[in-house]
C-alpha cells in the first residue's frame, strides 16, 4: 500500500492544493514502483518491455525486473551464479540478497554448472590475445584465452596452476586450431613467457598495464617515506589511463623528468641487513617492470 505525504493545508488557493497532491502522488508512485523488490533499492532504472509490461534493472544488485511479475528470470540466475563463482560470495549471502533458499539456488546453479560454456574461435583471422589465470578458494586456477578486439575466449583450462608444460600445449593447441596470433598481452609470469618464445617467439609480448601498476604499489608501498617515492607513487597510479601513443608519450616525460628532478637520490646506495650488500634504489625494479 502507498502512504502518501500527509501535511495540514491552511490555503484556499486552488493551484498550491494541486501541486501539492502532484509532489504526493509521485513520491508515492516512484516508492512503488522503483523499488527493487530484491534488495529494495530505489536506484532503479528503466529497461524497456517483456512481454508488453515495463521492466526495469535494479543498479545495487543487478537483477532485472517487472512491475507485476517478480519471478526469477534467467540473466538474474545468472548475476547470482557470476557472484557466487567468481565474487566469491556464499549461498546464505545470495539467499538473504535474493530472497531463494539455499536449496533453490543449489538447483539453479547445479543446472548451469552441468552446462559447459560453448567457444567459438577465430579461426583464419589474426587475434591479440589476453592470456591471464584466476585463483580460487579451493585451489582451481583458471587460465583464459581470449581475444581482445573480437572479446572471444579461444580456449581455456582448469588446473591447478600455471606450468609452462600445459601453457605451452595450449599455445600449440591455438596455433593447430588456425587461428593466427598477432600478439600478447600477459602478467610477465616467467613460465608463460617461456611457453611463448618456445611455441611463438616472433608473436610481440606486452605486459599488462594493470599488473605493473600492481607490483610498482607493491614496490614503493602504500606510503612511501621519502619525497621522491610519495611523487613517484602518483605518476604509477597513471599508468592505466594510457591506451594511445600520445598518453604513452606524456606518461613517459613525466616519468623522466621525475628521474632528472631526483637523480642524486636515484643514484644513493642502501645496505641490506639480510643480504649484507649495498643495494640500489627500487626505481631500478620499477624501470625493468616498464
Amino acid at each position: 500500500m502507498v502512504k502518501f505525504f500527509v501535511l495540514p493545508i491552511v490555503t484556499d488557493d486552488l493551484e498550491s492544493l494541486l501541486n501539492f497532491v502532484s509532489i504526493n502522488f509521485f513520491y508515492g508512485w516512484k516508492f512503488k514502483k522503483n523499488r527493487c523488490w530484491s534488495c529494495k533499492s530505489l536506484d532503479v532504472i528503466s529497461w524497456g518491455k517483456q512481454n508488453g509490461k515495463r521492466r526495469f534493472k535494479c543498479k545495487n544488485c543487478g537483477i532485472y525486473f517487472t512491475s507485476e511479475n517478480k519471478s526469477i528470470s534467467l540473466k538474474n540466475k545468472e548475476i547470482w551464479f557470476k557472484k557466487w563463482i567468481v565474487g566469491k560470495q556464499t549461498y546464505e549471502q545470495i539467499s538473504v540478497e535474493s530472497g531463494y533458499s539455499v536449496s533453490t539456488l543449489q538447483r539453479y546453479f547445479n543446472v548451469m554448472l552441468s552446462k559447459a560454456p560453448k567457444l567459438s574461435y577465430s579461426q583464419n583471422k589474426e587475434v591479440y590475445l589476453l592470456i591471464d589465470g584466476t585463483y580460487f578458494s579451493n585451489e582451481i586456477c583458471l587460465v583464459v584465452y581470449r581475444d581482445s578486439v573480437f572479446k572471444q575466449t579461444q580456449l581455456y583450462r582448469i588446473t591447478d596452476g600455471e606450468h609452462y608444460e600445459e601453457l605451452k600445449e595450449d599455445l600449440e593447441n591455438i596455433l593447430n586450431l588456425g587461428i593466427k596470433i598477432g600478439g600478447i598481452t600477459c602478467d610477465g609470469d616467467k613460465s608463460l613467457l617461456k611457453a611463448i618464445r618456445k611455441v611463438c617467439p616472433k608473436v610481440p609480448v606486452q605486459r599488462c598495464l594493470v599488473h605493473i601498476q600492481r607490483m610498482c604499489k607493491i614496490w614503493l608501498s602504500a606510503y612511501p617515506k621519502s619525497a621522491a617515492g610519495f611523487e613517484l607513487r602518483e605518476i604509477v597510479c597513471k599508468i592505466h589511463f594510457i591506451d594511445n601513443e600520445v598518453k604513452k608519450q606524456y606518461w613517459i616525460k613525466e616519468f623522466l623528468d621525475w628521474s632528472e628532478k631526483h637523480h642524486e637520490f636515484l643514484n644513493e646506495k642502501s645496505y641490506s641487513q639480510e643480504t649484507r650488500r649495498y643495494n640500489r634504489l627500487i626505481i631500478k625494479r620499477l624501470i625493468l617492470a616498464i
